[in-house]
């Protein structure tokens, strides 16, 4: 079985990059997702969604040197089971963690997008 998630949203924090004791490296960041829409009274509604993604090896080494705080991202990979955790406030809330498979670093407008997919050791990620 397997199942796949594309998320498009903006990085809440710049990314955090540590090292597996096998010096595997791993990325970490929040990308935030949000919609908005006018309900039946014509009132302007907004939610917003936030996804832990975590990326690895040479994808983690490119996010980590690519990405920052409010960069938008398009995310492709496999969404874990969510975790129940409770909020600061109270609220009970999941965590729902993203391993990527694929990150397309998106731009402003007019600007070029520079997309990064796993890759062997040997191969290179034209930049």
């Amino acid at each position: 079985m397997y199942q796949k998630i594309t998320i498009i949203g903006n990085l809440g924090r710049d990314p955090e990059t540590r090292y597996m004791p096998d010096g595997t490296p791993v990325t970490s960041f929040s990308v935030a997702t949000t919609q908005r829409w006018t309900d039946s009274g014509g009132q302007r509604q907004e939610r917003t969604v936030w996804f832990r993604v975590s990326a690895w090896r040479r994808l983690a080494e490119v996010c980590n040197e690519y990405l920052s705080k409010g960069r938008q991202v398009f995310v492709e990979g496999e969404l874990r089971e969510p975790r129940p955790y409770q909020g600061s406030d109270g609220e009970w809330r999941a965590s729902l963690d993203v391993t990527a498979r694929t990150v397309q670093f998106l731009g402003q407008r007019g600007e070029a997008q520079t997309p990064a997919t796993p890759a062997d050791d040997t191969d290179e990620i034209p930049f």
